[in-house]
């Protein structure tokens, strides 16, 4: 009996090695790009949240339809409606049926403050359903629709799941088109950035001397300047009387012209640690030209870090707008970002009675937390071969 298991022993002990000989196998010919990917897949909290990082966008890409109301659609008889709850059961004669619907409102008078409110109507049932018809609505421009993903089945019907604001418009729709603009100028504003700052940076790091200096004292006088009167400076300058779509390109630049410097001197460091290695010294004797040496040869090398840099840099763009529009220098009406419906919640009501109000700050939170630990993965991913 005990031949027999020494025998199996021996021949299983092998199995252990050549696995491990596989894995490495594995490992040694894949490209850099891959071994990033599975890196990052490991990370179990970067990849949740590169999951819904990709769901806010694609939620934004198509909020025409994904809303739904129009930003604009209001109902003032609805003033600060509170939320109301969705029900997927209906209780009939029959027993238990699955049916979709929120509860109407009935309005009660407060005899000793003089003011209305809003209390669930328990006999008035608003059936909802999917695709649903509602208000027209150009999608992106290209065509019209009035099909949305969800909503009342009657249109016209009151549907404020996350409440109404002072307008009697749905605080949900809204939110949702918000994310369009908020989303989209951290995207834009951080891309406009990492081109400024890889041109200035790679200059600075690759040249050195007197450029180097120069660009320096630039990236130092920048950050010393106090970041909210930088910002008071440059929005004044914009015009009151430019279209919003003018506006919303202007603050762009605004913050392009203000968060290039970080991506600025992580490219700068890269480029001073790059330029005395072997290959770019061989390319350099080899003739090729500085150009040609920056774009094919060093800056493919740290492709990587400059990817996670950026997503690390999305959410303090986004936070930007959103301080902007909410302290009045950014976006204004009739734009729609998560900063300018904030700024509709800085008041004594939205505190007391109408809490519903901040569910855009909920979204912002949401976005550059999810930004940030998508960017920590990256980050941590970029070095594929560190233990």
């Amino acid at each position: 009996m005990s031949s027999a298991t020494d025998t199996t022993t021996t021949a299983a002990a092998p199995a252990v090695p050549a696995a491990i000989a596989a894995q490495e196998n594995r490992l040694a010919g894949a490209s850099e790009w891959r071994l990033i990917w599975w890196r990052f897949r490991r990370h179990r909290l970067a990849f949740a949240s590169g999951i819904v990082v990709l769901a806010i966008y694609i939620v934004a890409l198509l909020a025409d339809p994904i809303a739904p109301a129009s930003t604009e659609a209001s109902k003032p008889q609805y003033t600060y409606a509170p939320p109301q709850m969705l029900h997927l059961f209906r209780t009939t004669d029959d027993g238990w049926r699955f049916e979709p619907h929120v509860l109407g409102y009935r309005v009660q008078i407060d005899p000793r403050a003089m003011r209305r409110s809003f209390v669930t109507a328990p006999d008035t049932v608003i059936p909802v359903g999917l695709f649903v018809r509602g208000d027209r609505y150009s999608f992106l421009g290209l065509f019209e629709s009035d099909l949305h993903l969800f909503g009342p089945i009657e249109a016209g019907q009151p549907f404020f799941l996350l409440g109404a604001d002072r307008l009697g418009r749905d605080v949900l729709s809204r939110t949702i088109h918000g994310a369009r603009v908020s989303m989209s100028i951290g995207l834009v504003g951080v891309l406009m950035s990492l081109a400024i700052g890889v041109v200035l940076g790679g200059l600075s790091g690759y040249l050195g001397g007197f450029v180097d200096s120069t660009i320096q004292r630039t990236i130092e006088i920048i950050r010393s300047i106090p970041t909210i009167p930088l910002w008071m400076g440059l929005a004044a300058a914009v015009p009151l009387t430019w279209h919003p779509l003018a506006v919303y390109f202007a603050v762009t630049v605004i913050l392009s012209l203000i968060g290039w410097t970080t991506i600025a001197r992580i490219v700068r460091g890269k480029f001073l640690s790059l330029r005395s290695e072997d290959f770019v010294v061989s390319a350099r004797l080899d003739g090729a030209s500085q150009t040609r040496i920056i774009l094919v040869h060093m800056l493919p090398s740290f492709y990587s870090y400059i990817i996670a840099a950026t997503t690390l840099a999305v959410p303090t763009m986004i936070l930007s707008e959103t301080a902007l529009s909410f302290i009045g220098l950014g976006l204004q009406p009739p734009m729609v970002s998560w900063g300018v419906l904030l700024k509709e919640a800085q008041n004594i009501r939205s505190l007391a009675s109408a809490p519903w109000l901040f569910a855009p700050g909920v979204a912002v939170m949401i976005a550059v937390l999810s930004l940030s630990f998508l960017g920590d993965g990256l980050r941590d991913a970029a070095d594929p071969y560190q233990k």
